[in-house]
């Protein structure tokens, strides 16, 4: 748009104090319309037509893959994947410009995904969902961004305070805004904002080649397996009311670490890469918010689980606000948009 643009951030480039660069990366709306708003499966949707656009206006490949989300479980957990169906054939039912899922015997399996070697009986074909790499897409967006002319000023945490606090950011005789992007760094300013701790295992595994993102019907929680690039896997699932950001827990490595091998026997040789927690920032509905305060300071937060999956729209619906001063995508999105 033809602004100059400073980026402030407490930690370096490479994001590791963000849930960024913890998270997986899946673009799955149908599959999280089981557990979210339908607000959050539209913004996901619009998410998997823009993603390919953006990545392709950066300067460094990103790894994007389409290729649909496979849903496993085990016979034990039968009755559980039973719900989960029910649940995202209704779902579909309300949204359909979502893709229907598609139910498959264990031989449409072994032909979709050879790799389970008839592991599983029954599976869930959702079309149409993909992933991205996050880290490479880091890199990507500091490198373009760096080409295009913004200046960022690394480990360097910034307060609205610093900025003259939020009645003084972008006054009327101003022309400057000011976004706060902070997650959780921004509740001082945003009391509600809270954090739910996830637990991420990387693994090299050699043995393995999976074409999609899958995942395994849990007791507690639906696990997932996203494949990256090179026989990388990211492993996770975990979601701990909690801002507690010490290492992994003995239980929930081993839950996740078993899972993965129920799913395909060669993870047991697989190298494990790293072991990482981080804090989503959420509000308490669960869903992402604008807060307009001040003249020209936007508050942008609480995308919790769901940020590569959202994060093109709500993008989107705060450059509208910049440019018209209305917010009618964020409307349209169902996104709050509160002004004070």
């Amino acid at each position: 748009m033809g602004h100059h643009v400073d980026i402030y951030d407490k930690a370096g480039p490479e994001g590791t104090e963000s849930a960024a660069r913890a998270a997986a990366a899946m673009l799955a709306p149908l599959a999280e319309s089981v557990i979210t708003e339908p607000s959050v499966v539209k913004m996901g949707h619009y998410g998997l037509t823009r993603w390919p656009q953006i990545i392709q206006s950066l300067d460094q490949p990103v790894f994007f893959q389409q290729n649909g989300t496979l849903i496993l479980w085990h016979r034990q957990d039968a009755h559980e994947a039973k719900r989960f169906s029910s649940a995202l054939n209704r779902n579909h039912a309300l949204m359909n410009f979502l893709k229907a899922p598609q139910e498959l015997t264990s031989a449409e399996l072994q032909e979709l995904e050879p790799a389970l070697q008839g592991n599983f009986q029954q599976g869930i074909y959702l079309p149409g969902e993909g992933q991205l790499d996050n880290r490479q897409l880091l890199a990507a967006l500091h490198s373009t961004l760096v080409q295009r002319g913004v200046q960022f000023h690394w480990n360097t945490p910034k307060s609205l305070e610093d900025f003259g606090g939020i009645h003084s950011v972008g006054s009327s005789d101003s022309n400057d805004w000011l976004f706060d992007c902070r997650g959780l760094g921004a509740k001082p300013s945003w009391p509600g904002i809270r954090g739910v701790r996830g637990e991420v295992i990387r693994l090299y595994a050699p043995e393995v080649t999976l074409k999609r993102p899958m995942r395994l019907i849990h007791p507690r929680y639906p696990l997932y397996i996203a494949p990256k690039e090179d026989h990388v896997f990211v492993i996770g699932a975990t979601e701990i009311e909690s801002e507690d950001l010490s290492s992994a827990s003995v239980r929930s490595t081993l839950e996740l670490l078993s899972a993965a091998y129920t799913v395909h026997s060669g993870f047991a040789e697989a190298r494990i890469l790293e072991i990482s927690t981080q804090a989503r920032p959420t509000l308490g509905d669960n869903l992402p918010a604008f807060q307009h305060i001040g003249h020209r300071t936007l508050q942008i937060n609480g995308l919790y689980r769901h940020g590569f999956l959202i994060a093109p729209a709500i993008v989107d619906a705060a450059l509208e606000f910049v440019r018209t001063g209305h917010h009618d995508q964020a409307n349209a999105f169902g996104v709050s948009f509160v002004k004070s």
